[in-house]
Protein backbone atom coordinates (compact mmCIF):
# COMPACT_ATOMS: atom_id res chain seq x y z
CA UNK A 1 0.00 0.00 0.00
CA UNK A 2 1.32 3.43 -0.95
CA UNK A 3 1.58 5.82 1.98
CA UNK A 4 4.24 8.26 0.79
CA UNK A 5 4.04 10.43 -2.34
CA UNK A 6 7.19 12.13 -3.65
CA UNK A 7 6.57 14.82 -6.26
CA UNK A 8 8.93 16.47 -8.69
CA UNK A 9 8.42 20.24 -8.88
CA UNK A 10 8.84 21.68 -12.40
CA UNK A 11 6.27 20.43 -14.93
CA UNK A 12 4.58 18.34 -12.22
CA UNK A 13 3.37 20.94 -9.73
CA UNK A 14 4.23 24.08 -11.71
CA UNK A 15 4.82 25.08 -15.31
CA UNK A 16 8.44 26.01 -16.01
CA UNK A 17 7.60 27.94 -19.17
CA UNK A 18 10.78 29.60 -20.43
CA UNK A 19 8.98 31.54 -23.17
CA UNK A 20 6.47 32.97 -20.69
CA UNK A 21 9.22 33.91 -18.23
CA UNK A 22 11.26 35.73 -20.88
CA UNK A 23 8.40 37.57 -22.63
CA UNK A 24 7.35 39.27 -19.43
CA UNK A 25 10.55 41.33 -19.61
CA UNK A 26 11.64 41.31 -23.26
CA UNK A 27 8.90 42.16 -25.75
CA UNK A 28 10.74 42.21 -29.08
CA UNK A 29 10.38 38.80 -30.72
CA UNK A 30 13.95 38.45 -31.96
CA UNK A 31 15.44 39.76 -28.72
CA UNK A 32 13.20 37.46 -26.72
CA UNK A 33 14.26 34.37 -28.62
CA UNK A 34 17.93 35.29 -28.41
CA UNK A 35 17.76 36.03 -24.68
CA UNK A 36 15.74 32.94 -23.86
CA UNK A 37 18.35 30.63 -25.38
CA UNK A 38 21.02 32.24 -23.22
CA UNK A 39 19.09 32.70 -19.95
CA UNK A 40 17.88 29.11 -19.94
CA UNK A 41 20.98 27.46 -21.36
CA UNK A 42 20.85 23.87 -20.11
CA UNK A 43 24.54 23.97 -19.20
CA UNK A 44 23.89 26.71 -16.65
CA UNK A 45 20.76 25.13 -15.21
CA UNK A 46 22.38 21.71 -14.86
CA UNK A 47 25.20 23.39 -12.92
CA UNK A 48 22.65 25.21 -10.75
CA UNK A 49 20.90 21.91 -10.07
CA UNK A 50 24.06 20.24 -8.82
CA UNK A 51 25.20 23.28 -6.86
CA UNK A 52 28.36 24.04 -8.82
CA UNK A 53 27.44 27.57 -9.96
CA UNK A 54 25.78 30.57 -8.30
CA UNK A 55 23.06 32.91 -9.55
CA UNK A 56 25.59 35.73 -9.78
CA UNK A 57 27.93 33.62 -11.91
CA UNK A 58 25.06 32.74 -14.25
CA UNK A 59 24.15 36.40 -14.67
CA UNK A 60 27.74 37.24 -15.57
CA UNK A 61 27.68 34.50 -18.20
CA UNK A 62 24.35 35.78 -19.54
CA UNK A 63 25.77 39.29 -19.92
CA UNK A 64 28.87 37.97 -21.66
CA UNK A 65 26.68 36.48 -24.40
CA UNK A 66 24.06 39.19 -24.96
CA UNK A 67 24.15 42.78 -26.27
CA UNK A 68 24.51 45.31 -23.48
CA UNK A 69 21.06 46.77 -24.24
CA UNK A 70 19.51 43.48 -23.08
CA UNK A 71 21.53 42.98 -19.91
CA UNK A 72 19.07 44.61 -17.49
CA UNK A 73 15.94 42.91 -18.83
CA UNK A 74 17.65 39.55 -19.26
CA UNK A 75 18.85 39.64 -15.66
CA UNK A 76 15.35 40.61 -14.52
CA UNK A 77 13.95 37.59 -16.35
CA UNK A 78 16.54 35.39 -14.68
CA UNK A 79 16.10 36.88 -11.20
CA UNK A 80 12.31 36.69 -11.33
CA UNK A 81 11.66 33.25 -12.83
CA UNK A 82 10.78 32.03 -9.33
CA UNK A 83 7.78 34.43 -9.33
CA UNK A 84 6.54 33.17 -12.70
CA UNK A 85 5.66 29.54 -12.00
CA UNK A 86 1.92 29.00 -12.54
CA UNK A 87 0.48 25.86 -10.99
CA UNK A 88 -0.47 22.98 -13.26
CA UNK A 89 -4.26 22.70 -13.31
CA UNK A 90 -5.62 20.32 -10.70
CA UNK A 91 -2.35 19.53 -8.97
CA UNK A 92 -2.72 21.63 -5.83
CA UNK A 93 -6.17 20.18 -5.20
CA UNK A 94 -4.79 16.68 -5.71
CA UNK A 95 -1.98 17.31 -3.23
CA UNK A 96 -4.52 18.56 -0.68
CA UNK A 97 -6.74 15.52 -1.21
CA UNK A 98 -3.84 13.10 -0.77
CA UNK A 99 -2.99 14.84 2.50
CA UNK A 100 -6.61 14.74 3.69
CA UNK A 101 -6.64 11.01 2.99
CA UNK A 102 -3.62 10.46 5.23
CA UNK A 103 -0.86 10.37 2.63
CA UNK A 104 2.57 11.76 3.42
CA UNK A 105 3.84 14.31 0.91
CA UNK A 106 7.37 15.10 -0.22
CA UNK A 107 9.12 17.07 -2.95
CA UNK A 108 12.30 15.89 -4.66
CA UNK A 109 13.54 18.38 -7.22
CA UNK A 110 16.66 19.10 -9.23
CA UNK A 111 16.87 22.78 -8.38
CA UNK A 112 19.41 25.35 -7.20
CA UNK A 113 20.71 26.23 -3.75
CA UNK A 114 19.34 29.73 -4.24
CA UNK A 115 15.83 28.41 -4.86
CA UNK A 116 16.01 26.47 -1.61
CA UNK A 117 16.68 29.78 0.14
CA UNK A 118 14.29 32.00 -1.84
CA UNK A 119 11.05 30.05 -2.24
CA UNK A 120 9.73 31.33 1.11
CA UNK A 121 9.74 34.84 -0.39
CA UNK A 122 7.06 33.73 -2.88
CA UNK A 123 3.72 33.49 -1.04
CA UNK A 124 2.17 30.95 -3.42
CA UNK A 125 5.18 28.63 -3.16
CA UNK A 126 5.47 29.05 0.61
CA UNK A 127 1.81 28.06 0.93
CA UNK A 128 2.20 25.11 -1.44
CA UNK A 129 5.30 23.74 0.28
CA UNK A 130 3.62 24.05 3.69
CA UNK A 131 1.40 21.15 2.61
CA UNK A 132 4.42 18.86 2.32
CA UNK A 133 6.04 16.76 5.03
CA UNK A 134 9.53 17.11 3.58
CA UNK A 135 11.53 18.80 0.83
CA UNK A 136 14.74 17.68 -0.85
CA UNK A 137 16.48 19.96 -3.34
CA UNK A 138 19.49 18.82 -5.33
CA UNK A 139 21.53 22.03 -5.24
CA UNK A 140 22.37 22.03 -1.52
CA UNK A 141 23.24 18.32 -1.70
CA UNK A 142 25.35 18.39 -4.84
CA UNK A 143 23.60 15.27 -6.16
CA UNK A 144 20.83 15.14 -8.75
CA UNK A 145 18.15 12.84 -10.07
CA UNK A 146 18.28 10.20 -11.45
CA UNK A 147 21.22 9.17 -9.25
CA UNK A 148 20.61 6.36 -6.79
CA UNK A 149 22.13 8.52 -4.04
CA UNK A 150 19.43 11.19 -4.06
CA UNK A 151 16.61 8.65 -3.87
CA UNK A 152 18.34 6.82 -1.05
CA UNK A 153 18.85 10.19 0.67
CA UNK A 154 15.15 11.07 0.74
CA UNK A 155 14.20 7.56 1.91
CA UNK A 156 16.72 7.73 4.72
CA UNK A 157 16.08 11.35 5.73
CA UNK A 158 12.36 10.80 6.23
CA UNK A 159 12.47 7.10 7.23
CA UNK A 160 10.34 6.02 4.27
CA UNK A 161 9.74 2.40 3.34
CA UNK A 162 10.47 2.15 -0.38
CA UNK A 163 7.66 -0.34 -1.04
CA UNK A 164 5.21 2.19 0.46
CA UNK A 165 6.52 5.09 -1.62
CA UNK A 166 5.49 6.49 -5.00
CA UNK A 167 7.47 9.00 -7.08
CA UNK A 168 5.81 11.29 -9.64
CA UNK A 169 8.01 12.97 -12.27
CA UNK A 170 7.70 14.15 -15.88
CA UNK A 171 11.09 12.62 -16.79
CA UNK A 172 11.18 8.94 -17.70
CA UNK A 173 14.88 8.89 -16.85
CA UNK A 174 14.11 10.03 -13.30
CA UNK A 175 11.31 7.48 -12.98
CA UNK A 176 13.77 4.76 -13.94
CA UNK A 177 16.15 6.03 -11.25
CA UNK A 178 13.45 5.78 -8.60
CA UNK A 179 12.36 2.32 -9.70
CA UNK A 180 15.98 1.13 -9.60
CA UNK A 181 15.93 1.59 -5.81
CA UNK A 182 12.51 0.01 -5.35
CA UNK A 183 10.27 3.09 -5.40
CA UNK A 184 7.08 2.89 -7.48
CA UNK A 185 7.26 5.39 -10.35
CA UNK A 186 4.58 7.36 -12.19
CA UNK A 187 5.50 9.17 -15.40
CA UNK A 188 3.44 12.36 -15.29
CA UNK A 189 2.16 13.68 -18.63
CA UNK A 190 0.50 16.87 -17.40
CA UNK A 191 -2.90 15.28 -16.80
CA UNK A 192 -3.79 15.77 -13.13
CA UNK A 193 -7.11 13.95 -13.46
CA UNK A 194 -5.42 10.83 -14.80
CA UNK A 195 -2.95 10.90 -11.91
CA UNK A 196 -5.83 11.40 -9.45
CA UNK A 197 -7.63 8.36 -10.84
CA UNK A 198 -4.42 6.32 -10.62
CA UNK A 199 -3.83 7.25 -6.98
CA UNK A 200 -7.42 6.88 -5.78
CA UNK A 201 -8.38 3.88 -7.92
Amino acid sequence: MIKNYIFDFGWVLVRFDMDYMTRKYIKDENDCQMAQKVIFDRVYWDALDDGTISDQEVKEKIKSRLPKRLWEDACKAYDNWIYNLPFIDGMVDLVKDIKENGGKLFILSNISKEFAQRYKDVPALKELFSLFDGLVFSGPLGIVKPSKEIFEHILSKYSLERQETMFIDDSEKNINGAEAVGIKGYHFDGNAQKLREYIFK
